[in-house]
Formats: structure tokens, sequence, C-alpha cells
């Protein structure tokens, strides 16, 4: 193999170069070709001077060699690493190469060989790249490693407020030859090409093999039946992926022309031509047309109000400023798209609403907002959204360590079976040797089951159906299977559990209103009667937008300025209420709010209505009330103790504070004065309490969730004492909460780094000085102070007895000391928390061995998502404007509403429509009802509608009928190998999961589903094992006796095993989730134990009957070896015997309650069952008479019809009994409480009591 190459990529494993061999060269070509004639040479001399004596040994000898050939060959379609050995050799240099073997990381794609480009530079001097996944990976001559094609969104603020976009020809055509055209390129093959990657799949040339055994058996109705469902099957899969790859064109936005600055001058360029270092002037023009954004830009001057829902999952617009070199690292500060988003446009997003800037360096022509262009093409946000969903859903296929080892497992029984056939057929002159060894090569195949990769991708998209009807879309469906594993539920609290529609309680602390009495210690006042400073805050330190005269942006703001009574004044100002003197606040600099800073910051001016009034300019500030101490001049006395006792119950506490600025400063030299100067001995203004409540759906779904046994954890940047009063409401504290102090308040502060939350992943250095105070466990009420110990023993026996709550800084305090992966685990709350620390607390989990879910709004849960086993982006659909003429009409409809909807389930979403008559109220578990409209009538319905406009009468028959066509229209849509594909907007780059929901409801929904697919994975290895192992008998020991099954009775077999199959694919999950846990294993003693026991019952039943057949026919009857098909009393008692075994096989192991649906309500399934064991009871009594003729049976006698049916219904009690049994004997690990994670897997002794 090649040996690796240099790389300075994450994206990527390893590369290694090769070397294309020429056709001549090729191991898949030119030894066979040697080989062919050397055999043909060989023939033609053994028939000349032998005959044909043995003549089936050089048929045998041909068959293997043609298929160690097409084997050979095909392997270098299936295997990557196949195809490098045998039409490739290693490059010693990058200079011979002519290709790329490139591995990726795990679910980031799989292994591919691409050509290795080469170009020479002005100088001569050759350049590599290659392209793998839509990423161009370039070669560095100075360091010789490639690494990913880099844009320039890494420079100084510095060099990007200096640009002055490509200044030549010259320039643009190196941009355009280094990074390309700004377009999503997504090739649609043909038809032909699509099918003959799906029919060299490696199973389909299994299956068409085990179809040519059958054909040569003279098996040839089942063998063209086969054949024909499987190419079916593969047409069906190729036409839907011609239509996913047609509806991810379609995606493509059209690329409007934009007005750019090349050359010295400004020109309309189109959008497909845009380049990395173009500066562009982004104009919404007032047409009502929202403005597509086609890049990834920085913007330097000018405002934007943005829609990012179809990247982020955020429905509240954001606010986009332009750049500062004032901000926090100046000039020379690196630009981080992370760390500055908030000055990043994002492409595919739409852009509500532009400002520009006239005092901009560089004029935009059309008084759009400037901005350069940072990324284009597949390196935007919104390529790497369609890079997920084109190259990121692994299918979940057969192809496992699990598959294989269980597939070696019944290998063993087929080869002693085939051992078995061997040995006697050699002994016996009589048999005909070529079919002994086709037999034999039958046996072994049929431990491969054909439908098991056709089943599994059933099952998987029966699941992806399931949850798109409920609004939940997925890019990666291989996550599916993993929602039935997962042990441990994260979320998120406001927008998530809570609502974002906040309520303003009121301020304490602020003092009183000018001319006001004094208010009482402690006691909330009024927003209406505030004094002036504080009313100011909570009017002008905000970054609300108008865009078509409303106003938008964080909900929180929005309540406190209509609190407060003030009003908006276009984009950059308000004015105070009536009543009062009266001012007007013009903010002239905003300091956004930065998750790592935990506060915002507004420089304003204030000019107050009168003719002696002068101006003033103020700094507005709010922030976390720990963060904000460390800015104060002064400390009042009491803060920490007041804002910890509205927090601890469950308010959201924000610190107010400003400063008077000096009078002579212009608007230039405040927006040039560096943040940390103007934060700076602030003057204290009172504490904002706001509430935001529970969503209604929290409650009930995170008790389902803890009623399952799944551990619940909150992850927020929220405070402490609120998060755990809410996480106490929603089942996530449930004993006495613990939470851990890190440095004093305002000790652990950094100007720079921001608070010491920011240091979990950061320098080292940073860390310890956070870590150097001591830290200790404190009750919410602070009556119980417990040292802290990082052992593990002292962990968990913390957790045993109490709900523990880390702090961001506690957090970077345990990180610094190692003892984060032991505490982490056993956490139920984490406040306080940065974005980055959301995804550390998610990796630590996972690394313990947990399953994680984490559900969140998708913006700053983005990491958690993607890091999480299951990521669920809850995007709330936005409010559809009402018109006014519409009021009175949808208050009545209201009205009649209430009066017919009574009690619903608590979990149906807010606002969502009714999708039919509600006859009870929902249980907790219930499926969370979806928000989209109701689904288009099926042909049923349609056909009930015509007739009813034609004038027709509607029977209860035709009734009965177009139910049954809407029902197979439906089980039809769910058929295909993929489900329609999931686009930008049904999906966000934030997660695998994006419900179209704003609660968490559907987690369960997730859950559920999940345990569906996996139960239904299980049980289908557990089917599929039990129907091979009596195919080995079958062909083994009952082939030496010279029984055979007729054509008519192994198609009927088939049609009876693929119709299960499917149907048992689309059961249903139960409403509520179990606490029992599914077996998540192939190889477990639950699967061991009933496969062979339920396998012995089945095989004894089997060689009684085989045997009483036996004894019963005459001599003469009896059919010779290798002789043609006749019906006789052994071949209609074995076929009846196996076809009741392969019905009670799929009734037996069909896993219902506590997860799936009953099998008498998996309708489809259990008429197949029950179909199919009155067809058994019929062939067997031979009702109605001549039946039996059709499937060449014969006549039974009466005594065996007897034993038939009453060993039949014995077996299938028994078999049952050991399934039943397995399963209660082995059950699935429940998940341990938190304290029993560590303590399960370590011995610590006796468990300390903590007093």
């Amino acid at each position: 193999m090649a040996q690796a190459v240099s790389l300075e990529a994450k994206e990527l494993s390893s590369i290694s170069f090769l070397k294309q061999r020429p056709r001549n060269d090729r191991l898949d070509l030119w030894p066979f070709v040697c080989a062919y004639v050397a055999w043909s040479g060989y023939v033609l001399w053994r028939l000349v001077t032998i005959g044909t004596e043995g003549f089936y040994l050089i048929q045998l000898a041909t068959y293997a060699l043609l298929a160690i050939h097409a084997v050979t060959f095909l392997s270098g379609v299936w295997s990557v690493g196949s195809q490098a050995r045998l039409r490739f050799r290693p490059a010693g240099s990058i200079s011979q190469a002519t290709h790329v073997l490139v591995v990726p990381h795990a679910f980031v794609g799989t292994r591919d060989i691409v050509p290795l480009e080469q170009k020479a530079d002005a100088a001569g001097v050759p350049r590599y790249a290659f392209s793998f996944r839509k990423l161009r990976f370039v070669h560095s001559a100075d360091t010789g490693a490639f690494t990913k094609l880099k844009y320039p969104s890494h420079d100084t603020v510095g060099a990007y407020l200096a640009a002055t976009g490509l200044g030549s020809e010259a320039a643009t055509a190196a941009a355009l030859e280094r990074w390309g055209d700004n377009r999503f390129e997504v090739p649609v093959p043909s038809f032909a090409a699509l099918l003959a990657d799906q029919l060299m799949a490696p199973f389909f040339c299994f299956q068409v093999f085990c179809v040519g055994l059958w054909a040569l058996d003279e098996y040839w109705y089942y063998s063209l039946f086969t054949l024909f469902m499987l190419v079916t099957f593969e047409c069906t899969v190729v036409v839907q992926r011609l239509k996913n790859l047609n509806d991810v064109r379609a995606l493509q936005t059209p690329k409007e022309a934009l007005s750019v600055y090349r050359g010295g001058k400004w020109a309309k360029i189109p959008g497909d031509s845009l380049l990395p270092g173009d500066v562009v002037s982004m104009l919404r023009d007032d047409s009502g047309n929202d403005l597509v954004v086609q890049a990834d830009m920085l913007l330097l001057a000018g405002s934007c109000i943005v829609d990012e829902a179809v990247l982020t999952g955020e429905s509240t617009p954001q606010w986009k400023s332009a750049i500062d070199e004032n901000d926090e690292g100046g000039a020379e500060a690196r630009l981080s798209i992370k760390r500055d988003k908030a000055h990043v446009l994002f492409g595919g997003t739409k852009i509500l609403q532009t400002t520009g800037e006239r005092a901009a360096r560089l004029k935009t022509p059309d008084n759009g907002c400037l901005a350069v262009v940072l990324r284009t093409g597949f390196g935007t946000a919104q390529g790497r959204l369609m890079r997920t969903i084109l190259y990121s859903t692994e299918k979940v296929s057969a192809n496992n360590v699990e598959t294989f080892l269980f597939i070696a497992f019944l290998l063993v029984w087929a080869i002693a079976a085939s051992g078995y056939v061997l040995y006697y057929g050699l002994a016996d002159p009589n048999r005909d040797r070529f079919k002994l060894v086709l037999n034999c090569i039958m046996i072994l195949t049929s431990v491969v089951p054909p439908e098991l990769p056709m089943e599994l991708t059933i099952a998987v998209n029966a699941s992806l159906l399931a949850l798109s009807r409920l609004r939940i879309f997925c890019t990666e469906p291989f996550r599916i299977p993993l929602a039935g594993k997962v042990t441990t539920c994260c979320f998120d609290k406001t927008g998530t559990l809570t609502s974002d529609h906040f309520v303003l309680e009121g301020v304490v602390g602020c003092g009183a209103p000018e001319g006001g009495p004094e208010p009482e210690a402690g006691a909330l006042q009024d927003a209406k009667s505030l004094p002036r400073a504080t009313a100011r805050i909570l009017a002008a330190c905000q970054s609300l937008v108008q865009v078509d005269k409303e106003t938008i942006g964080d909900p929180l703001e929005k309540v406190a300025l209509e609190a407060v009574g003030w009003t908006t004044l276009g984009q950059q100002g308000v004015r105070s209420k009536d009543g009062g003197p009266r001012e007007t606040v013009e903010i002239v600099h905003r300091y956004a709010f930065s998750s790592t800073l935990k506060r915002m910051s507004t420089l304003v001016a204030v000019e107050p209505e009168g003719a002696t009034a002068t101006k003033s300019h103020w700094v507005l500030t709010k922030g976390a009330p720990e963060v904000i101490r460390g800015d104060l001049a002064a400390v009042p006395p009491q803060y920490d103790a007041t804002h910890r006792r509205f927090a601890a119950q469950g308010a959201r506490v924000l610190a107010l504070a400003c400063r008077r600025l000096p009078a002579d400063l212009a608007a230039a030299d405040l927006r040039a004065l560096p943040r940390e100067r103007a934060e700076a001995g602030l003057d204290f203004a009172g504490f904002a309490v706001f509430r935001s409540p529970l969503k209604p759906e929290s409650e009930p779904t995170l008790g389902a969730l803890r009623a399952s046994g799944h551990q619940l954890v909150m992850i927020t940047g929220d405070a402490p004492l609120t998060a755990c009063h809410v996480a106490a409401a929603v089942h996530i504290v449930v004993r006495p909460a613990l939470v851990l102090q890190a440095p004093a308040p305002g000790t652990g502060r950094g100007r720079k780094g921001g608070e010491g939350g920011a240091a979990a992943g950061g320098d080292a250095a940073d860390s310890a000085l956070l870590a150097t105070p001591p830290l200790e466990w404190v009750s919410p009420d602070e009556s119980l102070r417990l040292p802290f110990d990082p052992a593990l023993e002292a962990a968990a026996a913390l957790a045993a007895d109490h709900d523990l709550c880390l702090t961001g800084d506690a957090l970077a305090a345990l990180a610094a000391t190692g003892a984060a992966p032991a505490y982490v685990p056993l956490t139920s709350v984490f406040a306080r928390v940065t974005p980055d620390q959301k995804e550390l607390v998610v990796k630590i989990l996972r690394g313990a061995g947990l399953g994680v879910l984490m559900c969140g709004d998708g913006t700053n849960d983005v990491g958690a998502l993607r890091g999480a086993h299951v990521g669920v982006a809850l995007l709330a659909p936005p409010e559809k404007k009402k018109k006014r003429g519409d009021e009175k009409k949808r208050g009545d409809d209201k009205k009649r509403g209430e009066d017919k909807k009574g009690s619903r389930a608590l979990a149906a979403t807010a606002g969502a429509p009714s999708s039919g008559p509600v006859a009870a109220p929902a249980a907790p578990g219930a499926p969370s009802p979806p928000i989209a409209p109701a689904p288009p009538p099926g042909p049923g319905a349609k056909m009930l509608e015509d007739m009813a406009k034609k004038g027709r009468p509607i029977t209860p028959f035709m009734r009965r009928m177009a139910k049954a066509m809407d029902d197979m229209a439906a089980a039809q849509a769910g058929a295909g190998d993929e489900v329609a594909m999931v686009k930008p907007g049904d999906a966000s780059m934030a997660s695998p999961f994006t419900a179209k929901q704003g609660s968490v409801a559907p987690c369960l929904d997730i859950l559920r589903q999940g345990r569906c697919t996996l139960v239904t994975t299980m049980q289908m290895f557990k089917i599929l094992g039990l129907l091979c192992l009596s195919s080995a008998y079958s062909l083994s020991v009952m082939y030496m006796d010279g029984i055979k099954l007729g054509d008519m009775q192994a198609t009927l077999a088939g049609v009876l095993t693929a119709g299960m199959f499917f149907f048992i694919s689309h059961a249903k999950p139960l409403a509520t989730l179990s606490r029992q846990r599914p077996h998540a294993r192939v190889f477990s003693a639950y699967t061991l134990v009933s496969l062979l026991g339920q396998f012995a019952v089945h095989i004894s039943f089997l060689m009684f009957m085989q045997r009483t057949a036996h004894a019963m026919m005459p001599r003469e009857e009896r059919q010779e070896p290798d002789s043609e098909f006749k019906p006789n009393l052994i071949n209609t008692i074995c076929f009846l015997v196996n076809f009741s075994i392969q019905t009670m096989t799929f009734a037996v192991n069909y896993v219902g309650a506590p997860f799936n649906t009953p099998l008498q309500e998996n309708r489809f399934f259990a008429l197949s069952v029950n179909w199919s064991t009155l067809a058994y009871v019929l062939l067997v009594l031979d009702l109605p008479r001549g039946l039996r003729t059709w499937f060449s049976l014969v006549a039974i006698p009466a005594e065996m019809q007897g034993q038939l049916l009453v060993l039949g219904g014995l077996a299938y009690l028994a078999a049952g009994t050991i399934e039943r049994m397995a399963r209660a004997m082995f059950p699935a690990p429940l998940v341990p409480e938190k304290g029993g994670l560590h303590r399960s897997r370590t011995p610590m002794g006796p468990r300390k009591k903590q007093q």
C-alpha cells in the first residue's frame, strides 16, 4: 500500500499517493487472461486424450475460475482498498502520482480515489491539488503537506477595513484559478449509470449469484420471481436518487447581479462570479423581495437585518453590524467567524433590511452596505450544509462488525451441514457430483440472508418517513438507530424548555424615581415608575431594529422597551414616554452581546426636549450580575444576596449600570472608544427581573423521559440558581441541589478572555489561575457548604445523594485539574456556560460511554448539537401575518375552537393546527402533533370526493375500499431505498435532526422512532438467522433423503417472506416510552438463547414429522437423489412444516410492547400472519378440495393431519415461551442513577454520606 503523506486537514484522516496502472498491467485483467489461455489448452488436451470422463470436474473448475475473476473484478468496484491494489501501484513521490487515496474520518464519508491535479504556476513550479467531497486540498511546497484550500477568512480586522477589492485583472484571474466560480455544482448521472452502480453493489451481486444457483437446481419460477423483485427494487432506488439529486440542484438560488468594486471602479457582476476578496455593496430594494446572500461576507460599513433560520434554526432575525477596529483586540485581532458572527453575512441567508453608512471609507454607488467576500461556493456555511446532505448521510447497512460476526456464527452451522452432505454424497457412487457440489455451495450461501440490506433499508426509511410526517427532518439517517440507544438527554433552557416570551416583573435596587418616594429595600419597582437612568438602560441598551415598520430582535429587549413605555425612532434611537420630561436617545455605537463576555453595552447621545436642555453622552450596560459586579465603581450592599434571591425563584436577572461620558466627545470619538474603557467605573442602576414561563410541553415531556429511565441534564448560559429552579420544575433536579462555586465573584474575570467560563478549552495557564482559589459545594439557600474533593469516589458518593450543578467557571477549574471526566457525567445542571463549554460537556458525556441526545434552538448550541449522538435543533415556524379585516372572524373561530377542543394534550405544540378531532387527552408520551398542514388527499379520498360531486351514493363498502386505497398509497410511499432528500429550510446545519416545532416534544418522537428502528433491526437479525438455520438443515439432511421443494412451493415461501419482512418493518412505536430498554447488540445472551432455543424446537418438529412421513410412505414412492421433483408424502409434510416454522418465526419474534404496537395492531403484518396460518390449516386439511394440487402436494393421512395441527400449535407455544423467558432472563441493562455511573465501574466500598 502507498505510504501515507503529510496532511494538515481535520476533515481527513490520511492520504496516499497512487499511480494508475496501464490497462494491460491491471491485476484484475492480465493474470486471468493468462489463466484462461492455459486452462483452455489443458481442457482441449484432456478431451483429446481422456475424453469426457470426469467432465463435471472441468465444469466446476471452469465455473470456479469465472467466479474468481468476477469477484476479483467486482472487488475493485466494492472496495476502494482492493481498487488501489488491483488498478494502481504505490507512487514513490508526488511527481510520480496520478491519483490520491483519501481516507476521511468516521461519518464524514467513505474512502475514495480521486485524481491528482498538477498545474505549473507563472514561474514554472508545479502545483498539486485534489478535490474530495466538494472540498479542495492544495499542496504546500514549504511544508510538504496538503491542507484544505484556505479562504481569506482569518486576516486581521485592520486588513479587512482597508480592503479595496481585487485591483487588477491579474488578481482576478489568480483568485478565479485558486477558488473557482461561486457555484454549487451537483452533477446528475444518467439513469443507466446509476442503475449500473446499484446492480454492482456487493449484496445485489450475491443475490444474483444465489438466484443463479436456484436456477441451476431447476427452480425457474422462484428464480425469476426473486430476480424481478430485486431489479424492480433497485430501479425504484435509482428513480428516487435521481429525484433527490435534481432536488439538490433546484435548491440553488438564482445568482443575482451585485455591485462589486474591481479594478478601482464599481460594476454590476453576476453572483456566481463573486470571488474571495471582492468588495461588494449589499442593498435590499423596496420591492419587498428578500435579498439572498450569495457568499459568506464580512460587513465593513452599515448594518443588516438577516434571517438565518435556513442555517441555524434561529427564527428571530439577527442584527448584523459592521466590524470595528475598536472592538476587543483592536485592528490587529484576527477575524474569528465563530466569535465575530455578529458581523458576518452567511451565504444562503436572507437580508430583510439594509442600512448603508454615508461615512464609509469606500462609498457604495447605491448607498448599500459595504462588505468583503470571505468564502464562496462549497466553502460557505450553506456549502457545508449541502455537503452534509450529500455526503454525511451514511446508510444503515449490513456492513458492520456485528453483522459479520453473526454471519460467521451461522456459517459454522452451514459448514457442518455442507460437510455432512459432501461426506455422505461422495460415498454414494450414484450421486451426481455436479449437483452435489452445487448443493454444498447453496448451503454455504444460505447463511448470508440476501434480503438483509433491503430489509434494513426499508426499516430505516419507514422511520424517516414517520418522522418527516411529524415535521422532524433528518440529514444523517444512520443516527436513527442511535436514538434507540440514548441514555442521557441534554436540554438548553431559554427558548427550549422555557418560552422566549419574557415578562418584566420589575426592577430592584434602582432607587427612587425623580420626585418619588423611596422604595422599600429589596422590593420590586414597577417598570412604569423607574428612575430616568434605569429606564434609559432598559430602552436604549438593546439591538432592536425595525423591518417593514415592525420592531424585531431579542424578545427580552422588546419586552423591556414595551414595559418602560418608550418608543423607537427608526433604527438608532428611542424616545421617552409622556408624563414627564421627555428626551430623545440616539444610539451612537453598540458593543454587541457576547456569550463569552456575558454583557452588552451601547454608547448613546441623550438630548432632553426643552430650550435650556443640554446634550449628554452615556454608556449603558447590562449583563450577568456576577460580571457587571467587576465593572462597578462601587458595589452596593446586599448586591449578591439580592440577585441570588430572585434567581433562586427562577427569574432571569440582569444587572443594569451606566456612566456619564464627557460632553465634548464627538460621535466619531465615541465610536473609537475602546470597549474596556467604556465599560469601566460604572454606576449601578438596579436589577431587572424577568420571568419566562415554562412551555406547556416541557414538564410532561421531561417527565416521560425520566419515567422511561433516561438521565436528564440542563446545559444553559443562565444563572445557576435560575437554572436549578427551572430544572426542579421539569424533573431534572429531584434531590437536594449543590452548586460548585468557583472563585469569588469578580476575582476570576479577565478583560481579554472574558469570564472564567471561556477558559474551559483555552490556555492552560489561564485555567490554572482559575483553579487556584478553593472550590466548594453550596446549596442554593447557602445553608449547606461542603469542601470540594476531585477524587472519583468522592464524586460518586456526592452524586448519589444530591443533584449537582456546575457553573462555567467551575467547569473550567475542573478541566484544568483533570477532574472534569469524573464530575461531568454525574452533574444534572450546567449553568453560565459558553457555547464551547456546551460542546465540551457533550464530548465528556460521550467519552463516558453514554448515548447522548442534545436539544437546543440551534444558535449557541451548534457545537453541542453536532457533537451529540442525536442532536435536535428546534426550528419554530414563523408566525404568519394576518390581515386586519380578519380579526373579527378569527375571534369568532377562536371562541368556537376553544369550546370544541376541551382538554387537549399538553404535548400539543402551541399554535399548531389540529389534524383531526381529539377524543381524549393524550398521554405525556404521545407523539407530538405535526405543525404541517394536512397531507394531500389520497386516491381513495379523491374517489369519494368525485362520487359526491356527481351525486352518486357512497356505501360503507366504498368507504372501506377508499381507506384501503389510501393505506396502500401511504405504504408505497415508504417502500423506496431513500425518502425525499431533506432541504435547507427543513434542516439546519446545527444538527442532524431538525424539528419544525417550538417545543421539546419531538425528542420523544425521535427516541420512540429510534427504539422502533433498533428493535426492528434486532428482530430481523433473529428471524433471518432462524430461517437460515432451517434452510441449512433442509438443504443438507433432507437433501440426502431425496427431499426437495417444488418450484411453486419455493415461490410461495419467497412471497410470504418478502411480504412479512415488508410489513414488519412498518411497525409503529408505542405512545409511551418504556423504562425497559431495547437490546442494542446482536451478540447478547438474550439473542443467542432465544435463537438456539427456538431452533431446537423447529428442528425437533421438522425431524419428527419427517421421520413419521418416512415411515408411513411406501418405499416405491420415495424419490431418488438428484431425480426430477415429484410430489410425495415426505415432500408435502416437510413443505408444510417449513411453512408453519416460517410463519411462527415471524409471529414469535415480533417485538411489540413495550416498544412497538402489539402484533394485532400492526394491521398488515397481523393480516399476513393470520392468512398464513389459515393457509397452513387449509393446506393440511385440503380445504377446499383440490387446493393442494396447485402447490404440488399430495393427500395427507388423517392421523398426520392431526399431528401437523397439534404439534404445530405446540411448537408455536414452545418457541413463544422460550422467547419470552429469554427476554425476561436477559433484559437490556438499565441506565444507572446519578452516582451509579462510576460506582458500577470502580470498586469503592460502602457509600459515604455527606452531612
